[in-house]
Formats: C-alpha cells, structure tokens, sequence
C-alpha cells in the first residue's frame, strides 16, 4: 500500500478514512505496524465523539432504525460513522453486515461513512478492530459513531465495552420469552426501545414498554442513570428524535458526574489487558521450545504423571 496522508484522514476524506481502516483490519504485519504508526499520530484527535452501540434480535428493524436515526443526526448538523460487529462464521460467508444497500439513502449522504464488519482472524479478533476504527473516525470529525451488532453470542458484551451508551432495540410483544435477548444483555443497556410501534402494533408496543421498565427497575444500574424504556417507530419517523434526545440527557448526565471519562478511561484499560493476555497467547504459540515441549506435556497431563499447574508452569518459565 503507497505512503499514508493523514492531513487527508485528519480533513475528514472519506476515502483517506477507508483507507485506514483497511491497514487496521488487514492481517499482514507491516500493515498492522503502519496502521499503529497511523493511530499513534491520530490519537490527540480522538474521543470527541459520542459512541452508542445497538443491537437487537434479527428482525427487529436494526438497519431501518440506523438509517432514520443516522438521518436525523445528519439534520442536526452531525457527521456519522456506523461500524458493525459481526463475529460470524467464515461457513456462513462472512459479515451479515456486509452490504450497504440496507442503508441506502444514508450511504449516499455526504455527512455518514459506513463501515461493513471486518473479517475475524487478526490479534484482538473483530473487537479490537472495531475499536481501532473508531478512533481512526474520530479523527477525521466524525460527531457520533454508530456500533452495530448482531445480536447473539459475544459480540454485545464486546460493544458495551467500547462505547458510551449501550441501546437494545426490542419488538413490540413477547414479554415471558424476553424476546430471545438474554438477561445478561438486559443488565448492559442503558435504554431499551421497542421499534415498530405503528399500525396495529402501537397498542401492544405501549403494554412491552409497561413490563420492560418494571424489569429493567429491578435491574442494578449506575448511580447515575436508570435505564430508559420507550417506543419508536423508525419506518414512520415515530420518537426518533426523543432516541436521541435520551442519549443527550445521558451524555450531561455522565459528564456532570464525572463518569462519562471515567468509564472510557476503564475501558481503555481493559484494552490493555486483554491484548495483553492475547499477545503473550500468541508469544507461546510461536515459541519454538514450547512447540516441541507442549505434546509432551500434554501427554502427562492426561496420563495423570504431572498436575495441570505444573505443565503450565514449565511452558511459562520458557517465555
């Protein structure tokens, strides 16, 4: 890849954005080392922005709501990046995510940059490059970014961790089955918001919205904020905008107590460990003596000769 302008990326070029973003996500090591030369350089620049991850089951209107949502923020004079998290399986032929045409009008905006699901593989897997590409983003003024997920497995529990305000899009009924979004779940969101409350639908998206509040009160929340309930309808443009207003009293609300920092500065460290952990993983793999040690030391482990702790101990004394 020919030399990297990042007076381009810091101007706000959408293609510079892309083309950085390719570096971070691409597996060879002399773009990885280009890419963290890239996010060093930009770092001063980063954290302006206000990152909201959403998900929800499929079905619940996830790519309708961005669309409207990243809209309406686009009318309130903001530049928006939508990212998406999508661990599937290379079986599966990749990102769920993969393809503009679900956003259409809001890829042909001037003011939004949508980014597909990077392939899994790399150190820190789609996470960390989910992360790296926010930042990369927020340098190039990027107002709000929008985190996508897919709704199963691990990928909430890793966008809650990168972003300020964690929302669950809901359907209108369903209450005992808690519409296939686990508990867990639950306990990470700040809001939830049941789409498709139009038509025949209003009525029984008010009754969801009575039941999940009296759930999520249950729930343990931050000192600060109490989980909120609502209902919109983003095919009608219905509290679209009173979405965003919610993650406005958020935002002045974590600021004041100081919390909002403090929540980015914990993530940041968590970060660190855990690339930390997955980097002295990848140490030992490549390890030339704990390659040749490892099968004998499997081998006594199941043989009951040595303890689990003593085989692990001697593959650590190697590093």
């Amino acid at each position: 890849m020919d030399e990297f302008n990042l007076d381009r990326l810091l101007s706000g070029e959408r293609r510079s954005l892309a083309k950085a973003i390719t570096l971070v996500e691409s597996k060879l090591g002399h773009h990885r080392e280009q890419a963290q030369s890239i996010l060093e350089q930009v770092l001063p620049h980063t954290g302006d922005s206000v990152r909201i991850g959403i998900t929800g089951v499929p079905g619940v209107g996830k790519s309708t709501f961005i669309e409207a949502f990243g809209l309406h923020l686009i009318e309130q004079g903001k530049r928006v990046a939508v990212l998406a998290v999508d661990p599937s399986s290379p079986i599966a032929g990749g990102s769920i995510l993969g393809d503009k045409t679900r956003m259409e009008e809001l890829s042909r905006r001037e003011e939004a940059f949508i980014r597909p699901s990077p392939a899994e593989g790399a150190l820190g897997g789609v996470a960390q490059k989910t992360r790296e590409s926010m930042l990369l983003c927020e340098a190039a003024g990027y107002d709000v970014i929008l985190v996508e997920t897919v709704g199963v497995g691990q990928s909430e529990y890793q966008v809650a961790g990168m972003v300020d305000f964690f929302m669950v899009l809901m359907l209108p009924g369903g209450g005992d089955e808690l519409q296939g979004i686990k508990k867990g779940i639950l306990e990470l969101a700040d809001a939830l918001v049941i789409n498709k409350a139009d038509g025949d639908s209003e009525h029984l998206a008010n009754v969801t919205r009575q039941h999940y509040t009296s759930a999520m009160n249950l729930l343990r929340h931050t000192s600060f904020w109490t989980p909120r309930v609502m209902t919109c309808s983003a095919l009608k443009l219905v509290n679209i905008d009173a979405t965003w207003g919610m993650v406005i009293d958020f935002y002045f609300e974590a600021q004041k107590n100081g919390a909002f920092q403090g929540k980015r500065d914990q993530q940041n460290l968590d970060w660190m460990h855990q690339l930390v952990n997955e980097m002295l993983l990848l140490s030992l793999s490549q390890n030339a003596e704990v390659k040749t040690l490892l099968p004998q030391l499997e081998s006594d482990v199941t043989a009951r000769r040595t303890t689990a702790y003593a085989a692990a101990r001697r593959i650590i004394e190697l590093l």
